[in-house]
């Protein structure tokens, strides 16, 4: 794992206590590592119960779980099919991923220069450790520029997600989201779309031009460690963090902590 990237992890939250959508989480680890051409040495039942004994005895109410799985060393080489797989669980508090009195402002994003590769160049639908590498690079970049994050494109151009999550667009009520045929379809992302649907709004997934942002009026991105961030400026595009992005932001956290 350490020499070939040979691993992959989950990110969840627990909100009193309790990690949201847990069991969709663990399914999600174990369809990346047989991506990855390995599988999980435990069952999803195992793996739930190991979180919540985590969080437990941690003591930890509103937090972070980092479930990851990797391959052993019995094969130091980029063959290695007969290496035992390993797994962890790290947890600690975490209440924010962005600064609390800058998220509901909304953050602005730098527009990354590094692209995420098509399907035939990496295994895009795995939660794969070194499908992260050109996020730091991105993120590292973004921040010295002072933004607090960045947008990348796809290989084609097209709007594709920010450094570690989806991103969504509002134009005359309708909302926009880039289709995730080369980037993770998150967890987050699709409950949210979800919440959107209940309340009757049209959500479009399509292919998105970055000049199309000139037109968009509101912006926000999506992710189990972002939850729903608005966003006020990509580069030079500019957003309102209107009463969509906060009403969404609501519905949300309410589902979470029921």
């Amino acid at each position: 794992g350490l020499h070939y990237a040979s691993l992959v992890f989950e990110g969840e939250r627990s909100y009193g206590g309790s990690i949201f959508k847990g069991r969709e989480h663990t399914e999600r680890l174990r369809n990346s590592a047989n991506i990855m051409d390995f599988d999980l040495p435990i069952s999803d039942h195992e793996l739930d119960a190991a979180k919540r004994a985590v969080i437990e005895a941690n003591n930890i109410v509103d937090g972070y779980v980092r479930a990851y799985c990797w391959r052993g060393s019995e094969m130091m080489a980029v063959s290695a099919q007969q290496t035992t797989q390993h797994l962890a669980i790290a947890a600690w508090e975490w209440p924010s991923y962005f600064d609390p009195e800058t998220k509901m402002k909304g953050i602005t994003l730098d527009i990354a220069s590094w692209r995420r590769p098509s399907p035939e160049s990496a295994p895009v639908h795995a939660k794969a450790a070194g499908l992260y590498m050109i996020c730091t690079l991105a993120k590292h970049e973004a921040e010295r520029k002072g933004f607090q994050d960045a947008l990348m494109m796809d290989y084609r151009g097209y709007v594709a997600e920010a450094t570690g999550a989806n991103v969504f667009f509002v134009k005359d009520n309708i909302v926009h989201t880039p289709l995730p045929d080369c980037f993770l379809n998150g967890i987050t992302r699709q409950t949210v779309i979800q919440i959107l649907k209940a309340k009757g709004i049209d959500v479009i997934e399509r292919h998105i031009l970055p000049n199309e942002m000139e037109d968009f009026e509101q912006c926000w991105l999506t992710g189990t460690a972002a939850e729903i961030t608005p966003v006020g400026e990509v580069d030079q595009y500019n957003f309102e963090v209107g009463e969509l992005t906060k009403e969404i932001s609501k519905e949300y956290e309410k589902l979470v902590r029921k």
